[in-house]
C-alpha cells in the first residue's frame, strides 16, 4: 500500500532533494475546518519552478485532480511515483516559462505525496487513519492560502487546474476574490452534481467493503484494501472517458490468452481497465482517494454565499472556463452554467474524443489557450452573464 512518510516535526520548511521540481515541506500551523473539528500542526508538500520576481506578481498556481499531485512535470523518482501529469507545460521556454513566472503545484491537503493526510502520523506518532477528519474543497483552498502567504504571494497572476484542480480554483475565486488576477478551470464545475455524487460514492464502498480496510486502519496490516481502491479506480476511469473513444479503442476485441476455466473470454477494455486499477493502487492510498472523494462531494462555491453569482460577484479578475465536448463527467453545461453566473467570464471548448480526460490529453489545445489566458489575449468567447 501507498504510505506517506511525516516529514521531521518542529521544522518551518525543509526538502527532499534539490530545486526544481523536488518537494518543499512548508508548516502551516493548525487549521480550524468547516466541520468545525481542529486539524492540528498541518504540513503542505509543494514543488516550485522558476523564481518570485521581486514585485511578487509573477507566482502561477497550478491545481492537480484527484489522483494528482505536486509533481506537474519531471521524471519519477524519490518522492514522485509518476512522471510529471502535464509533460512540457513548465519549464524555460515552454507554455509556464520558467524563464517569466514562478510555477507553483500543492499536494493537495489529504492528499498522500506529503502533505498532512490519513497516512501522516498524528500527534502520537500513528497515522491518522479513521481519525482523519473530513475536508473539504474550501478547507484545501484555505490551506494553500497559507502556504502562499508563507511563500510571501499576496495575489496569484493565475490559478489553473483540472476537475478537482478546477473546483480548487473557483474556490480560489470564491474564497479569496482579491488573491487572484486570472482563473482558468477545466473541465469543472461551480459545484457537485448528483451523478458526481453517485459516482463517488461507488467508488468509496468498494474501498470500505474491502475486507482489508479495517474501519481505516490498515497501516500495520501486512496488506491494505489495494483491490476496492482497484476496482474504484475501475469505475472511476470510465467516466474519465467517453462512450465513443473506448469502443472505437477497444470495441468487443478480445485478448490472445486462453479463456479462464469458466470458457469466458477476456476483453480487451477489461484488461485495460485491470492495468488502470493496479497501477493506481500501487501508488495512492485508499484512505486519501476517499478523503479527496468526499471533498470533491462537497463542493459547491454557491453555499452559504447566495448561490454562484453571488458567490462569484467580487471577484474583478478574468475568469475563463473550459469544458471537454465529450465530457461526460463535467459536461460542458456545468462550465457554461458557471460562465452565464459572472459578467464578463469566458469560455474555450477543448474538443477531443476523449471525454474527461481530455483536460489532460489535448496537450496541444490545452497550451493554445492557456498561452492566451495566461498572457491576457482572451479566448474567443464571452459570456454575458444572466
Amino acid at each position: 500500500m501507498s504510505v506517506t512518510t511525516t516529514p521531521p516535526t518542529g521544522t518551518a520548511l525543509w526538502r527532499d532533494g534539490d530545486p526544481p521540481g523536488d518537494r518543499i515541506f512548508q508548516a502551516i500551523g493548525d487549521l480550524t475546518l468547516e466541520s468545525g473539528d481542529h486539524l492540528p500542526d498541518v504540513v503542505l508538500a509543494y514543488e516550485t519552478w522558476g523564481a518570485l520576481n521581486p514585485a511578487r506578481d509573477n507566482a502561477v498556481l497550478v491545481e492537480h485532480a484527484l489522483t494528482g499531485d505536486s509533481h506537474v512535470v519531471g521524471p519519477s523518482g524519490p518522492g514522485h511515483p509518476t512522471v510529471g501529469w502535464w509533460p512540457d507545460l513548465v519549464g524555460p521556454g515552454a507554455l509556464l516559462d520558467t524563464d517569466e513566472y514562478f510555477v507553483v503545484a500543492v499536494n493537495v491537503l489529504g492528499g498522500c505525496q506529503g502533505s498532512t493526510g490519513p497516512g501522516t502520523s498524528a500527534a502520537d506518532g500513528r497515522p491518522w487513519g479513521s481519525r482523519f477528519p473530513r475536508v473539504t474543497i474550501r478547507d484545501q483552498v484555505a490551506a494553500e492560502a497559507r502556504l502562499a502567504d508563507a511563500l510571501g504571494i499576496a495575489q496569484w497572476h493565475t490559478v489553473v487546474g483540472g476537475s478537482m484542480g478546477g473546483m480548487r480554483t473557483l474556490e480560489w475565486v470564491a474564497s479569496f476574490p482579491d488573491r487572484v488576477r486570472t482563473a482558468v478551470a477545466l473541465a469543472s464545475s461551480g459545484y457537485a452534481t448528483a451523478e458526481q455524487i453517485a459516482w463517488s460514492q461507488t467508488q468509496i464502498l468498494a474501498i470500505r467493503n474491502d475486507p482489508w480496510f479495517a474501519g481505516g486502519d490498515y497501516y500495520d496490516n501486512p496488506h491494505g484494501p489495494e483491490v476496492g481502491l482497484g476496482i474504484a479506480r475501475r469505475i472511476a476511469h470510465v467516466t474519465y472517458r467517453s462512450e465513443l473513444e473506448l469502443h472505437e479503442r477497444f470495441g468487443r476485441d478480445e485478448q490472445d490468452e486462453v479463456p479462464g476455466e469458466d470458457g469466458r473470454p477476456r476483453y480487451a477494455i477489461e484488461s485495460y481497465l485491470d492495468h488502470h486499477g493496479g497501477k493506481l493502487a500501487g501508488r495512492f492510498d485508499a484512505n486519501s482517494y476517499i478523503v479527496l472523494s468526499e471533498a470533491m462531494n462537497s463542493h459547491d462555491i454557491g453555499r452559504g454565499r447566495g448561490g454562484l453569482t453571488a458567490a462569484l460577484a467580487p471577484f474583478a479578475g478574468r475568469l475563463v472556463l473550459v469544458p471537454v465536448d465529450s465530457d461526460r463527467l463535467y459536461p460542458p453545461r456545468l462550465s457554461h452554467e458557471v460562465a452565464q453566473a459572472h459578467l464578463g467570464a469566458e469560455l474555450a471548448t477543448i474538443s477531443s474524443r476523449v471525454g474527461h480526460d481530455g483536460f489532460l490529453t489535448e496537450v496541444d489545445q490545452v497550451a493554445m489557450l492557456l498561452r492566451e489566458a495566461v498572457s491576457g489575449v482572451g479566448p474567443p468567447d464571452t459570456v454575458e452573464a444572466e
